[in-house]
């Protein structure tokens, strides 16, 4: 998966106030070396959490890769160590929770010497309320349907299930193993990291507090698309840049709407003359419709920057770049 390189830009009150909702991250860091052994594992990324009933969460995240290898993965809850995965797992079901609980998940990868990397990011999952004595399974996810979203993502949409005591979560197969969980509200997903020009084949099944599992649906045939992409179909959609002055000084104002995923994206990084400029992180409630954001890139007129911002998907992962727009800054701007 990518990295970031972040080059932050100062941001002036005026801005700062209209974009509170937002959060300007910088990057820094050293090498990651450990003592004599080289480069530590890095922090998983891609880390989510989803409630799978009222007593347990299934915890996802990427793969890593290390010099030596990848022995296998940690997963801890708060500061204690819950699970203890292979390297062939990017998943996990944690069980034995307590309903209407709140619960802190990170992961850490370990080398094939021993040796652990640092934690991902922290991620919070809440498990529903205690539900009766329950011993009926909700009913079968119907119009179960797939495409493909380039050469390494599918898109899939089901119809909602129902269960006399509520649906909690939907999990996601491809063949007969799970790889995915959705929350209970949710009725679609975007299935990335696939091969291009292959088969695959998904079902779906819905899951409720009492952790009761529905029959899966009929199973959905989808081939991605050959060759290679640039993840078009998963970029923000309807972009568009403009430039204002303020205080002797140009800004470069951004719209957008997010792709189209089964989670809200909070997370974006626009580059600016095909270089890294800045991630934005919503620190708030994301936007699900058109999302806007100013920032500043200088003080002088008749400037041209070439634009273009990207999403990163619920899962982790980077979706392709939206299309790119031409900014002149001065009393005439332009754009295109």
């Amino acid at each position: 998966m990518p990295g970031r390189t972040l080059l932050p830009r100062r941001v002036p009150a005026r801005t700062v106030a209209a974009c509170a909702a937002l959060l300007v991250l910088g990057g820094c860091g050293g090498d990651g070396s450990g003592d004599g052994g080289g480069p530590l594992p890095g922090a998983p990324t891609g880390v989510t959490a989803v409630a799978g009933s009222a007593t347990s969460v299934h915890v996802m995240w990427n793969a890593v890769s290390a010099p030596s290898g990848i022995a296998g993965y940690e997963v801890y809850r708060g500061t204690a160590e819950v699970r203890d995965v292979p390297a062939s797992a990017h998943m996990v079901d944690v069980p034995r929770l307590r309903p209407a609980t709140t619960y802190v998940f990170t992961v850490r990868a370990r080398d094939a010497d021993g040796r652990l990397g640092p934690r991902s990011r922290a991620v919070r999952a809440t498990t529903p309320g205690a539900a009766p004595a329950d011993g009926s399974a909700p009913i079968t996810p119907g119009a179960v349907r797939g495409r493909a979203a380039g050469s390494h993502a599918v898109r899939l949409s089901w119809s909602r299930s129902a269960d006399d005591r509520g649906v909690v979560s939907y999990d996601v197969l491809q063949g007969g193993t799970k790889i995915h969980s959705v929350r209970g509200d949710g009725t679609g997903t975007v299935v990335t990291g696939l091969r291009a020009g292959t088969r695959y084949s998904f079902t779906v099944r819905a899951r409720d507090a009492a952790g009761n599992l529905s029959p899966a649906g009929a199973p959905v045939r989808v081939t991605t698309a050959p060759g290679s992409d640039d993840g078009r179909d998963l970029a923000p959609r309807g972009f568009r840049a403009g430039t204002h002055r303020a205080d002797g000084a140009y800004y470069l104002d951004l719209s957008w709407v997010p792709p189209r995923t089964d989670g809200v994206v909070t997370e974006y990084q626009i580059q600016l003359d095909r270089r890294p400029a800045t991630s934005l992180v919503w620190g708030g409630t994301a936007p699900r419709g058109s999302a806007r954001y100013s920032f500043y890139v200088g003080r002088e007129a008749g400037v041209g920057h070439r634009v273009r911002i990207r999403a990163r998907l619920p899962d982790g992962t980077w979706g392709g770049f939206s299309a790119e727009r031409t900014v002149t800054t001065g009393p005439r701007a332009s754009t295109r």
